[in-house]
């Protein structure tokens, strides 16, 4: 038998591969020796003008080496985003001192959901051992947290294609729960089926609504497919490993198909390929968020019904030079025509800056309450 002669190029990839992790390794280290320094100084984790400087210089150098530039954005895009994030969180640890080394926290859906994905990822970052909780609703995700059952709730609150999911949002109205963390986590739609089989052969899909409405443009090719709704993208891949048949098939993710043991047969399928949705963090304390990282304040409040109303809280946001980053109305249910209002605000509850304006929106709404302060996860 012949020998492969790519197996020695493949090698001498492979070393450079082993050798480019050590290198982040490396660098992800210099980084808690510069966050250290950051702290004892009280410099602030960001430093928007050497983040440009630096990939600039290295935008220069990489075209000597006949390198692309998107490339080289991409990239360095995550690496600092990495290290951001990384300094983010020994700030907050070192700020919020807890010895505490494993955690519960409730999810939507049985193991497998886009809401365990994003539970794991939460959990590698702050915890050495994590006990997970699925619930069967929204409802039980909050109610496991309020009566002490789970130390954490992951939520998911707005998707970029589907948009905020109100159900979430009308149980904040109703909680004395604290946000204290925002993750978001890339959605990598699948078709999921227990063996490789044809399109053509299946007759019927089952999944969580939000990925159906997510997935349209997708769906609209295969008009004949029977739409189930479940509770999860999870039990949706359940019921379909259990039923073990080859017409049905379940949408959902690459980690919970693996879990559920089934194949995709087509993935990357969402109507915006930048599928993205973003998760709160809930506990029943808030925390302390260092005026040396990026910061989001959200609150809910209530106006009056005359005119100019809302206009005249925003302003006052203005007025202070507060980035509003999200605005979400909601019906007020058993108050007909009245609307509670989320803004997300890129500010620090503790500056003297968010706390005149609060103290100015307390003036002129009939009611205002803050759902939290927090890290911010969007690193631009």
């Amino acid at each position: 038998m012949t020998n492969n002669p790519l197996l020695p190029l493949r090698d001498k990839i492979t070393a450079l591969d082993k050798q480019l992790l050590e290198l982040i390794a490396q660098r992800r280290q210099l980084s808690t020796e510069v966050v250290n320094t950051k702290i004892k100084a009280n410099i602030p984790v960001r430093d928007i003008e050497r983040e440009r400087i630096l990939v600039k210089t290295l935008i220069e150098q990489g075209k000597k080496d006949h390198l692309d530039e998107m490339l080289i954005k991409r990239l360095y895009q995550v690496i600092i985003e990495d290290s951001v994030l990384l300094q983010q969180r020994i700030l907050q640890e070192k700020l919020n001192i807890n010895t505490i080394k494993s955690a519960k926290i409730a999810f939507l859906g049985p193991k497998g959901s886009y809401s365990h994905s994003a539970t794991r990822r939460y959990a590698s970052k702050h915890f050495d051992q994590l006990e997970e909780f699925s619930c069967s609703s929204f409802k039980d995700v909050f109610e496991q947290v309020e009566n002490g059952t789970v130390d954490y709730g992951v939520l998911p609150i707005e998707n970029t294609s589907s948009g905020s999911i109100n159900e979430v949002y009308d149980l904040l109205q109703k909680t004395n729960l604290h946000i204290i963390g925002e993750l978001s986590l890339p959605i990598d739609h699948c078709i999921l089926a227990n063996e490789q089989v044809r399109f053509e052969d299946i007759d019927t899909v089952y999944s969580h609504p939000q990925p159906f409405q997510q997935c349209t443009n997708f769906l609209e090719n295969h008009p004949n497919w029977k739409i189930v709704y479940c509770d999860s993208t999870s039990s949706a891949m359940e019921t379909v490993a259990k039923l073990n048949q080859p017409n049905i098939a379940a949408i959902g993710n690459k980690d919970g198909g693996e879990l559920y043991g089934l194949q995709v047969l087509e993935r990357n399928f969402a109507n915006q390929k930048e599928n993205i949705t973003r998760f709160i963090i809930l506990s029943r304390k808030a925390i302390e968020v260092s005026d040396q990282i990026s910061a989001k304040t959200t609150i809910l409040m209530k106006t009056g019904q005359q005119a100019g109303a809302l206009v005249d809280a925003l302003l006052i946001l203005r007025n202070h030079n507060i980035a509003m980053t999200k605005l979400e109305s909601r019906p007020i249910h058993g108050n007909p025509w009245e609307e509670m209002f989320y803004i997300d605000m890129q500010a620090n509850l503790d500056t003297i800056t968010m706390q005149q304006a609060l103290k100015e929106l307390s003036s002129i709404t009939l009611f205002l309450k803050v759902l939290g302060c927090y890290p911010s996860d969007n690193i631009s």
